[in-house]
């Protein structure tokens, strides 16, 4: 289903001339230095592609004939690679191995016998002294120092010589099936067997040479006396164009890829649709030149979602979401989801619905899922995030089910470290609430709500505010010393606490403020649980910070001797 998927978004990207998509036999390869030719073969520069970007070089991506599949072996690229294979100049290899590299090289330009593009570049590398006035060239330096990728151009052509008429006449010829040609699993049609698929690169923490996602490469993966890829049969076209179209999504510049955790999730739809544009938006960290894109694509989702403008569509496209992380040299599948586009957007609302809090006027209304993530995290880094947390969170939100229970736990840990309940993880509290709890949970402070745990956090909150308003001065508070014990075993806390609030309230001149509000609490409390369960201790938590932004609230009629000694955010 995955493969499919992929290939299915391969030919959609192919159809359209301006996808940009390579197509079969063909990749879009980063090249800092093109070897530039004379049509005799003689050396006119070599010209660096290279631009900054973001403060970082970023190589000129060139059209160029497939890179072959390099584990420890020589295997030479045609009419492109390293300066080692293309030169023979050792740069970090062994020179009787580079010399080797360089045969190689030589050897595949056999297989463009008859092309005439290709006489210049035979001639330059046949040519006593080349070496010598690539070394002279003010380039050269850095790209030895880094074995950089080369390539060829011809002086006074826009295109290199592998994209010459002549040559893609030559690569692009069919070729017959072979003998053993067996009918692909992917695409259904009979064709040439991988042997080896090509590489993934892209995914967060792989090596720079990719993985991949399919491969038997030992005995324990074999079955029937099989090798290689005959154990799982795909056509060397489907190997191509599946690899193609997740290379494509996990590129640099791709806007259809993010980080969940420690793994790279990519995404895309049947055909082009508003979900696959803005998906990303929903859930990743706002760029710095617009920290507002995030919050409007979600208020674009809501907008979408309770106007029916998803579910008017004849024709429903399926959505996909595919995650990824590194598993030595292979490409783990962290979670797969596909669903149509009314689906995934309705999830989506009902996520972002749930996460809703009130907050202070500088939070953001919508934060990135990596955001949340680091709200649980120790330390607040998103490397303490757990490994398999963000991806199971991803997957409940795909699926509308439960959130995971250790996100509840991980949340409640942190709030009893740390002693306080910051905004990004009261909004995650409220939706594993209201989701795996059936709480109920509205935006802001409810004042009859029941729930032992949401009045015992509302009375903690007030009982921290009077002794606020009594000691302006404090640099600590209760909720400094007893939170912990207070949201988990409040008749040990409590009782010492309420007889601690009436020496505060003694030292105010207006009280009745206090008091009512007191009273509003503990209507109906005679006694104070031994302990709080888990589900409770974080009503407790949203009961406290209700309360808190409820006294920041400009409406909340404050008494003027308790006004509070802290800025009027959370």
């Amino acid at each position: 289903m995955i493969l499919q998927a992929l290939k299915e978004y391969y030919d959609r990207k192919a159809a359209d001339p301006d996808s940009g998509i390579a197509p079969l036999g063909w990749e879009r390869k980063e090249i800092p230095y093109v070897i530039v030719l004379r049509e005799d073969g003689t050396l006119v520069q070599l010209e660096d592609t290279q631009e900054t970007v973001n403060k970082k070089k970023r190589a000129k991506p060139l059209l160029l004939p497939q890179g072959v599949k390099r584990s420890s072996g020589v295997a030479a690229n045609l009419l492109w690679d390293n300066v080692e294979y293309i030169t023979g100049i050792p740069c970090k290899g062994k020179p009787d191995r580079v010399a080797a590299q360089h045969a190689a090289f030589l050897a595949r330009l056999g297989e463009l016998e008859g092309c005439p593009s290709i006489a210049p570049v035979r001639t330059f590398l046949s040519s006593p002294g080349f070496r010598e006035r690539l070394a002279a060239e003010p380039a050269w330096s850095e790209a030895a120092a880094t074995c950089a990728f080369l390539t060829f151009r011809i002086t006074g052509h826009t295109v290199p010589v592998a994209r010459e008429p002549d040559i893609i006449a030559r690569l692009d010829a069919p070729a017959d099936l072979p003998d053993d040609a067996a009918r692909c699993l992917v695409s259904g049609e009979p064709d040439a067997i991988a042997d080896l698929h090509p590489a993934i690169k892209g995914v967060y923490g792989t090596n720079t040479t990719g993985g991949n996602i399919v491969s038997f490469n030992f005995p324990a993966a074999c079955s029937f006396g099989k090798t290689q890829g005959a154990n799982a049969p795909v056509g060397r076209r489907a190997a191509f164009e599946y690899t193609t179209a997740l290379n494509t999504l996990l590129s640099k510049d791709s806007r259809q890829k993010m980080t969940v955790g420690d793994a790279t999730a990519v995404f895309w739809s049947s055909r082009s649709t508003t979900l696959e544009d803005e998906f990303a938006a929903f859930f990743a960290e706002p760029p710095k030149d617009d920290p507002d894109r995030g919050t409007a694509a979600v208020e674009r989702l809501l907008s979408s979602v309770h106007t029916g403008a998803w579910t008017t569509d004849p024709d429903p496209a399926r959505f996909y979401v595919l995650g990824l992380a590194p598993n030595a040299a292979r490409i783990s599948v962290r979670f797969w989801h596909s669903g149509t586009v009314a689906e995934m957007s309705t999830r989506f609302a009902d996520w972002f619905e749930n996460l809703r809090i009130v907050h202070g006027p500088r939070d953001r209304e919508h934060l990135s899922l990596w955001r949340l993530l680091c709200s649980v995290a120790p330390l607040g880094k998103s490397e303490n995030i757990p490994p398999n947390l963000a991806g199971a969170l991803v997957r409940a939100i795909l699926e509308g089910t439960p959130y995971p229970a250790s996100l509840l736990a991980s949340a409640i840990l942190r709030n009893k470290a740390e002693r306080d309940i910051p905004y990004p993880r009261a909004k995650l509290l409220k939706a594993i609430l209201n989701r795996n709890h059936e709480r109920n949970l509205p935006v802001s402070l409810d004042k009859t709500n029941p729930d032992i745990g949401y009045r015992l956090g509302r009375l903690f909150a007030v009982l921290e505010r009077i002794q606020q308003a009594a000691n302006p001065t404090l640099n600590a508070t209760i909720r400094d010393r007893f939170y912990s014990s207070a949201s988990s075993t409040p008749a040990a806390v409590f009782g010492n606490l309420m007889r601690l609030k009436n020496h505060h309230l003694a030292k105010l001149a207006k009280t009745a403020y206090f008091e009512n509000l007191l009273g509003e609490i503990l209507d109906g409390v005679t006694t104070f649980p031994p302990h709080l369960t888990l589900p409770e201790q974080g009503m407790f938590a949203i009961g406290y910070y209700h309360q808190r932004q409820a006294f920041f609230a400009k409406k909340d009629p404050v008494p003027s001797d308790a006004a509070p000694s802290e800025p009027e955010t959370i």
